[in-house]
């Protein structure tokens, strides 16, 4: 499960991480909610790299109309190729999200205490995602993603049994190309090593999704 996560990068480190001449400059977020914009990598129709805006929760193209729940922040890793919602974007549409971190929430008693989930050395990853384009009856369109999720790793595994697939750079070209062989991208949606990650314990301001500051970053001091 992935349901909140942050991205704080500056262009020049979104350009190194996805190898682009440039790279806009995007304003920091520090609790990215579903139905929000997030930015994700993925192909062009000429099949070169670029970023682009979409909304979090993928609509399925073939749903009539979009209603509560309709919107699908996560897919399992282990399913989404057979899946009805995301059988045609694992084939077709895999794309790239970016983050700096992600949040889980430990259950401590009638309470839950959040926890940010990074790299040690505080550098942007890539969540593996699935993207769609959806068009209503009346015209109106919407493309949307969503984030593949596995088992969790040793890090997150305290917290959670499940988090996002996280693409090695070394993998972006097979994990977006869309002949890339089933068996492949298969092997490349296992839990992360957790060797460089790291979870601690931070702020309850980041419960609330309309809190987007700092503060939702911030270690819990004992």
């Amino acid at each position: 499960m992935c349901g909140r996560f942050t991205l704080a990068a500056s262009a020049a480190e979104l350009a190194t991480l996805f190898d682009l001449e440039d790279a806009p400059a995007l304003p920091p977020r520090y609790n990215i909610a579903p139905s929000q914009p997030v930015v994700v990598a993925r192909l062009d129709a000429a099949g070169r790299r670029h970023l682009a805006l979409m909304r979090w929760g993928l609509i399925p193209a073939w749903i009539k109309e979009i209603t509560a729940g309709a919107a699908l922040i996560n897919a399992r890793s282990e399913t989404a190729a057979e899946k009805p919602s995301f059988r045609a974007a694992f084939k077709r549409r895999r794309c790239l999200i970016p983050a700096t971190g992600f949040f889980e929430w430990q259950k401590r008693g009638d309470r839950k205490q959040p926890y940010l989930i990074a790299r040690q050395d505080g550098r942007p990853f890539a969540m593996a995602g699935l993207w769609e384009f959806w068009q209503g009856g009346d015209g109106s369109e919407l493309t949307s993603c969503t984030i593949l999720t596995t088992t969790a790793n040793a890090v997150v595994q305290p917290l959670h049994e499940r988090m996002p697939v996280l693409i090695d750079p070394q993998d972006f070209a097979d994990w977006l190309e869309p002949a890339t062989p089933a068996d492949l991208l298969h092997h490349l949606l296992r839990p992360a090593p957790a060797a460089g990650m790291h979870a601690f314990p931070v702020s309850a301001v980041v419960n609330n999704p309309a809190n987007d500051t700092p503060a939702c970053l911030q270690p819990l001091t004992p």
